[in-house]
């Protein structure tokens, strides 16, 4: 996979969310959402 351009459209994925579920970007197609990524203190990155 390569890098996304600015206004390209994301690739369809699955995230863990709360509750033990996982919840998958095309279920919040038409809705707004905002993702955060952030590296733990502890993390290797």
């Amino acid at each position: 996979m390569t890098g996304l351009r600015f206004g390209q459209p994301a690739p369809d994925f699955k995230l863990p969310a709360t509750g033990g579920t996982e919840i998958q970007l095309s279920a919040l197609r038409g809705k707004d959402a905002v993702l955060v990524f952030y590296c733990y203190d502890w993390g290797s990155i």
